[in-house]
């Protein structure tokens, strides 16, 4: 009865595993921390310094300053961001009610049996075998009467076999919403990267300027 049926596991099993795709993700966050990382080290290395030299007056001292902190703060900003590719998400089926993964859910239910074959209409349809399993299991700590202590074990029997008929999907969309997590986090490290360019950009101009006027 814990079997899944053939069709069930052929459907998860016919489907890439999206697990395969996390370590290409966190080798593009590896490589965007190494070259913001290289910014870093360009902005506090010897040219900086040397031109620190010729800026003359307090004035322009604070000037470059601040635009050395900006060019600063945008690599320490990328890296932060790009960082949190890098820390492995939580992933559970409550998960799958986060504004991040929520996408995913709406494009599944909007072809399930692109995804699940025969054994779900909906995500919700997937997952409903656990909730009904968990209401019936306490039903059945709570009940006395042995007729229907009978009548709920019968019903918990068959929402166990339809969790295990449906495990191998469920297994499937939980390794996939774990992958839209890092996916997600990706896409807002990207983000944090354009922004993190123009800071770096106007700081350094800034620096170079002031440096350049006082040389």
């Amino acid at each position: 009865m814990s079997a899944a049926p053939p069709e069930a596991t052929a459907t998860a099993t016919a489907l890439p595993s999206p697990l395969e795709a996390v370590p290409e993700l966190r080798a593009a966050a590896r490589w965007l921390i190494a070259a913001f990382g290289a910014v870093g080290a360009a902005l506090i290395g010897g040219g900086p310094l040397v031109a620190v030299g010729r800026i003359d007056g307090l004035g322009e001292a604070l000037t470059a300053g601040a635009a050395l902190l900006l060019a600063l703060t945008g690599v320490t900003l990328a890296i932060w961001h790009i960082s949190q590719v890098l820390v492995p998400p939580i992933t559970t089926t409550a998960t799958l009610t986060d504004p991040s993964v929520r996408p995913l859910c709406r494009m599944i239910d909007a072809a399930p049996a692109d995804f699940f074959g025969s054994a779900a209409e909906s995500v919700a349809d997937l997952l409903r075998h656990r909730t009904i399993a968990a209401n019936v299991h306490r039903a059945l700590l709570a009940e006395a009467d042995p007729r229907r202590r009978d009548h709920l074990q019968r019903h918990l029997l068959r929402a166990r076999a339809n969790i295990a008929r449906t495990d191998p999907q469920v297994r499937w969309l939980l390794a996939m919403a774990h992958v839209w997590q890092i996916r997600a986090a990706f896409h807002t490290a990207r983000r944090w990267c354009l922004l993190s360019v123009a800071l770096v950009a106007i700081g350094a101009v800034a620096f170079l300027t002031v440096a350049g006027r006082s040389g």
